[in-house]
């Protein structure tokens, strides 16, 4: 069988180096990548400590359920909709536009962020 390339004498990469035999040298002239998940899990924090439910749930006549959100909302039920969906949309939408609001630009997105440039 013939030699393979990788057999050759003067290939003197080993094929396995055990921990220390390479030492990796930093370049100190690379710029570091800037951490973007930084930004955004802060938004999502933000998002979720500013949108929390406060105060008692109120059940007003003809089976109206309400709760307060912490940015002055009022949260409600509906003729289709129960008090749990509209805090979990609430939720949702406040996580969306605080992520929408430092995603990096061009990142491909479903949903055009700010909604003006819908209409546009």
């Amino acid at each position: 069988m013939p030699p393979l390339p990788h057999d050759d004498a003067t290939h003197d990469e080993p094929t396995h180096a055990e921990p220390g035999e390479r030492d990796v040298v930093p370049d100190d002239h690379a710029e570091l990548p800037v951490p973007v998940s930084a930004p955004m899990r802060h938004a999502k924090v933000r998002a979720f400590t500013d949108h929390t439910t406060v105060g008692q749930v109120r059940v007003g006549a003809g089976g109206s359920v309400t709760i307060g959100c912490a940015c002055g909302m009022t949260l409600t039920n509906g003729p289709g909709w129960s008090l749990d969906e509209h805090i979990r949309l609430h939720r949702a939408e406040a996580r969306f536009l605080a992520l929408a609001a430092v995603a990096p630009e061009g990142i491909p997105r479903l949903v055009p962020h700010p909604a003006s440039a819908a209409t546009d």
